[in-house]
């Protein structure tokens, strides 16, 4: 994406439910109540899913990342987060 294309312009690069994976390690900016300034959300490589899709500043796409194991709800963008492909491991047939 080039720095004067909109990312809204766009569909969002995720679903709502879909299952992701944080890119780097994630601090509070200042946003997250409850927690200090710098405190780390979120560690790289945790797994969440897309609760919501909002936007920011009428540019880019922030999605609500609800994290299972810590509970939190975190806003990410879409360079933080990648798509987790559900492996269908399973060796059942049909007869």
């Amino acid at each position: 994406m080039q720095r004067d294309e909109l990312e809204l312009n766009l569909p969002p690069a995720f679903e709502i439910g879909e299952k992701v994976r944080v890119r780097k390690l994630l601090k509070n900016d200042g946003t997250f109540p409850g927690k200090e300034v710098g405190q780390v959300l979120v560690n790289k490589g945790d797994i969440g899913y897309i609760a919501s899709i909002g936007t920011y500043l009428q540019s880019s796409y922030i999605y609500a990342v609800h994290f299972l194991e810590t509970g939190f709800v975190v806003g990410c963008k879409k360079k933080e987060l990648e798509s987790v492909e559900e492996s269908h491991e399973s060796n059942a047939t049909d007869e």
